[in-house]
């Protein structure tokens, strides 16, 4: 793992060379300017994790510097102040600014060096608050003490070993987040941050600045590659990517450095890569919306994380595991599931898999009353059950009209599927032009109604 990088500004060589030298002792990467245009130009171009910053210095002088990147919203991490003819006031001012400290010369040394430690935990404590702030209701463990679970965890801990990147295959709702953030808190960068994107939720147009920042009219906006530098990536729903996106992205796998949207000069791309996808991605490499190169990088180490009902021995542990989560978490009532009630729910379909269980348990927290949970409860909370189709056609009952509505329509629905797909051979792209539906919706469908297109190709 890359060692965190601190920005050294100074006029004077000697203290720049002394610093320096320290620093990179004690393990820092370090980059020194010996002003505030060369200042700018490394800002420009890599994110530093500190900032040691002279007050006088000629031409723009430290505070005028920090006045900038603090009205640009630039800074990327803390920034220290240091001066030979300090005063309070200057103090007072640059603290107001947004320093985390100030140090007068002659430089202590070992204040200098605990200043820095102590600024670099604030800063990863503050990153992590805010991350788990935005992402409470997620786990890095992979729940399961059945094989299936067992399996997955050893294979993604032997991956967090590589810094490769991880392509994570699975249903909606399979927990394919907390297997990316498994492997993270199992890797060298585990003390690092992990950056979450969903991509279907980017706005269309925006995705290529928002992943990699932008360089405009001198401005610099930082990307989400660069507040997870040094860290890891997560971009679930991977075949979002846009043509340029994936252009950019497949040049910084290649040469391990991006450039920002408008900008010229490169960065280092020092980040564990993890995206997922909830089908197969050469369906998409063969409509022509995925580039197959940037597939093959991404694609190095493959993972799939099987759907629950593959692996039913373990919902009554993530049964507790979540009301022990939602308890603690949101300060919800305890209630206990009988024995009846989770031997009912490990022969529930779960179409909607994990997360389809967490909400179940959600829910039972917030309406009932009693503190067990019954295998009448627990009936009603999943609601009438969905009929299992046969594979063929022919087979719908002697009247539909018979069903209730929502199990005729999905009968209805599971019997045109399959009728469509053997129109096209099992293809699923030409499926979805036939039948009007996006791809990602498509294949959502076809899950819960139990149709697999691979029965129907030639």
């Amino acid at each position: 793992m890359t060692a965190q990088l601190i920005l050294v500004v100074d006029d004077e060589p000697d203290i720049r060379q002394l610093i320096s030298e320290i620093l990179e002792d004690e393990g820092y990467r370090v980059e020194v300017a010996e002003n505030a245009e060369r200042a700018r130009e490394i800002y420009r171009q890599r994110k530093p994790n500190l900032v040691l910053l002279d007050i006088w210095m000629p031409g723009l002088d430290g505070i005028s510097l920090l006045k900038e990147w603090r009205s640009t919203n630039s800074l990327s991490g803390p920034v220290i102040m240091m001066s030979g003819h300090g005063t309070i006031e200057t103090a007072v001012e640059a603290t107001k600014l947004g320093a985390y400290d100030f140090i007068e010369k002659p430089l202590s040394l070992a204040k200098l060096l605990l200043t820095i430690e102590n600024a670099l935990r604030t800063s990863q404590l503050e990153q992590e608050n805010q991350g788990l702030r935005r992402q409470m209701v997620f786990s890095h463990e992979i729940v399961g003490t059945g094989k299936a679970m067992q399996q997955l965890r050893e294979q993604a801990g032997r991956m967090a070993q590589h810094d490769s990147s991880v392509l994570i295959y699975g249903e909606h709702g399979v927990g394919k987040e907390a297997v990316a953030r498994y492997i993270h808190a199992q890797s060298l960068r585990r003390e690092r941050p992990f950056v979450k994107v969903v991509l279907p939720l980017l706005e269309v147009g925006t995705v290529e600045q928002k992943l990699f920042g932008s360089e405009m009219d001198g401005k610099i906006t930082y990307g989400l590659i660069d507040e997870a530098m040094s860290g890891c990536l997560y971009l679930a729903e991977v075949s979002e990517l846009d043509t340029d996106s994936q252009k950019r992205l497949l040049a910084a796998l290649q040469t391990k450095s991006f450039t920002r949207v408008g900008g010229s000069d490169p960065i280092d791309f020092d980040v564990q890569l993890i995206v997922s996808a909830t089908h197969d991605l050469q369906d998409d490499i063969q409509a022509g919306d995925l580039n197959e190169e940037l597939y093959y990088l991404l694609n190095v180490l493959p993972l799939q994380v099987p759907p629950l009902r593959e692996h039913a021995e373990d919902v009554p542990e993530l049964l507790n595991y979540y009301v022990n989560q939602l308890t603690a978490q949101d300060g919800l009532p305890y209630r206990h599931f009988t024995l009846p009630a989770q031997n009912f729910l490990r022969n529930h379909r779960w179409a909607g898999n994990i997360l389809e269980l967490r909400n179940l348990v959600h829910r039972l927290l917030i309406l009932g009353t009693e503190v067990d949970i019954s295998l009448e409860e627990a009936e009603e909370a999943v609601g009438a059950t969905v009929p299992v189709f046969s594979s063929e056609l022919g087979q719908m009952p002697e009247s539909l009209y018979d069903l209730p509505l929502r199990q005729a329509r999905e009968q209805f629905e599971h019997d045109y599927l399959i009728y469509q797909l053997k129109q096209v051979d099992g293809n699923v792209s030409k499926l979805a032009d036939q039948v009007k539906m996006e791809r990602t919706h498509l294949y959502r469908k076809m899950r819960s109604l139990g149709v697999d297109p691979k029965k129907y190709g030639r």
